[in-house]
């Protein structure tokens, strides 16, 4: 436990701004007592708190003509990722840490995500439309947490940059890519599902007890993850509604979003 742990995210374009690293990072040193680096991998530093470590965005390495920055995060498993090495948990921007992180790295093993499924309802016409697919699907991780050994993964982009027109043909999305590569060696598992939780579908009440009701935390939460939509910034902003779905009060997230609760 003296060795420290690395805390990491990747901030590229102008989808983010500054608030969301600053924020991540407070919620990182509330919840997290062990010893830890912060380290953020960005194209831009401008309003960047002084304790975030701050590293140019790493090199897919990709061949002349493939410059897709959607599967920018694949470039974390480089076998050399700056002065970053060993044990490090990868944390979206776009995230809240509501309870202690130090259960994701107590959990012995070598890698963890968030099972995709986990943060959806069941989904059973997806089934009867494509039971292969189901099943691939039922087994990817959704990559806004997951811990791994830097360097040890390199199999991950090695394989996208051998081919990366093939694999961005065959999966919609990177961490599609990376949980089949993943599988295939045997390294993919996941968190306990009740950790990280999807605001829309397990903070905000169903159906029409969301009118009578304002979303919570479910027990054992750990970190509250905003898949699809409505987006974290609607909803800090006091959006996200639909005909059929009302959010109400959240002064909870924003407590814990902004390091007030």
């Amino acid at each position: 436990m003296d060795t420290p742990v690395s805390i990491l995210c990747m901030k590229w374009g102008s989808m983010y701004g500054p608030e969301y690293v600053n924020h991540l990072r407070e919620g990182v040193s509330r919840h997290l007592k062990r010893p830890h680096r912060f380290v953020c991998f960005t194209d831009d530093a401008t309003g960047l708190r002084a304790d975030v470590e701050v590293r140019p965005l790493p090199e897919l390495g990709l061949p002349p003509g493939h410059g897709d920055k959607r599967w920018q995060k694949l470039a974390l498993f480089r076998r050399d990722l700056a002065d970053v090495t060993g044990t490090a948990l990868f944390l979206d921007l776009d995230l809240v840490i509501v309870d202690d992180l130090e259960p994701f790295f107590a959990l012995p093993g070598d890698f963890f995500i968030i099972r995709d499924d986990d943060l959806f309802r069941p989904k059973p016409l997806r089934r009867l439309k494509d039971a292969e697919r189901d099943r691939f699907l039922a087994t990817v991780g959704n990559s806004s947490v997951f811990r791994y050994t830097v360097g040890a993964h390199a199999y991950i982009l090695d394989a996208f940059v051998a081919d990366p027109a093939a694999a961005t043909a065959r999966y919609r999305l990177s961490q599609q890519f990376q949980s089949a590569q993943l599988a295939a060696h045997d390294h993919l598992h996941y968190w306990p599902r009740e950790w990280c939780v999807s605001f829309k579908n397990q903070c905000v009440p169903r159906g029409l007890r969301s009118f009578t009701a304002d979303p919570a935390l479910p027990p054992g939460a750990r970190i509250v993850v905003f898949a699809g939509n409505p987006k974290m910034s609607e909803v800090l902003a006091g959006g996200g509604q639909k005909w059929y779905r009302r959010i109400g009060n959240v002064d909870w997230l924003r407590a814990a979003w902004k390091g007030n609760a």
